[in-house]
């Protein structure tokens, strides 16, 4: 069994993340954290969590706060138990601000906030999990970017797009990199998803692709992934028939 922590599950990707992978029978997929900044769950995050017999649990955790997410790796610890560790972490929780119309209007407390919690949060909670993924069998920290922080596209198409986010997911693709090349030897597989453009709260309801679309592709890839091929890499979803999400690794 595998067990998933997975960061901003109240709703949107990090929600269907966890529906889709409690849909998968519990010896291939054991428990699964589900975390967001709330106390209590939201009411779709609840729904689920009723139907699978205790296999999702929730777990308050703010990205954005060092003593949160600490409670939150103690409550983790302690409903693991002493000898299973936490095999994935999924650094799905992220935000996109709207109201930076170019890189010269950017407001300084939006680009601060977008990358507080799109970079360093990633960091405070990535660090401050590490001794239980150490514990664990499968090593796999998972952190959800975006093409839009990819450099090599945006040279390509000279389009400005959210400046602050798309400069935050650039840092992130970095510190996925920095990790990778930290824990790649001691046997950990660490490594940036591009989800695609989802129809979300942050991607707007002209997205190319539902939610479930996004997760199906994320746990497939993350479960066939592995340290030689994918530790470090910066990985694109699939799509079936799709000529956009090709699946090939996108230029960093």
């Amino acid at each position: 069994m595998t067990s998933f922590l997975i960061t901003g599950s109240s709703r949107g990707l990090g929600l269907e993340l966890v529906k889709h992978l409690a849909s998968f029978p519990a010896a291939t997929i054991g428990t699964i954290f589900a975390t967001a900044r709330a106390a209590s769950p939201s009411v779709d995050l609840t729904q689920v969590i009723k139907t699978t017999n205790g296999r999702v649990k929730y777990v308050q955790l703010d990205v954005n706060d060092q003593s949160s997410i600490s409670a939150a790796a103690s409550k983790v610890d302690q409903l693991l138990g002493p000898s299973e560790g936490l095999d994935v972490l999924v650094n799905n929780a992220g935000i996109q601000l709207h109201n930076d119309p170019a890189p010269s209007l950017m407001k300084e407390d939006t680009l601060d906030s977008t990358l507080s919690t799109n970079v360093t949060g990633v960091h405070r909670v990535t660090s401050t999990f590490l001794p239980l993924l150490t514990r664990g069998k499968a090593k796999k920290i998972v952190n959800i970017t975006s093409t839009l922080g990819s450099i090599g596209l945006a040279k390509q198409s000279g389009v400005i797009y959210c400046p602050s986010y798309s400069i935050s997911k650039a840092a992130l693709n970095m510190l996925t990199v920095q990790y990778a090349s930290e824990l790649g030897p001691k046997g950990f597989t660490v490594f940036a998803i591009s989800p695609g453009w989802l129809q979300t709260d942050l991607g707007g309801s002209h997205a190319h692709l539902k939610p479930i679309d996004g997760a199906r592709s994320v746990t497939n890839i993350i479960l066939k992934s592995s340290k030689a091929k994918d530790n470090g890499c910066f990985r694109d979803i699939y799509i079936e028939g799709d000529s956009f999400y090709t699946g090939e690794n996108p230029p960093w």
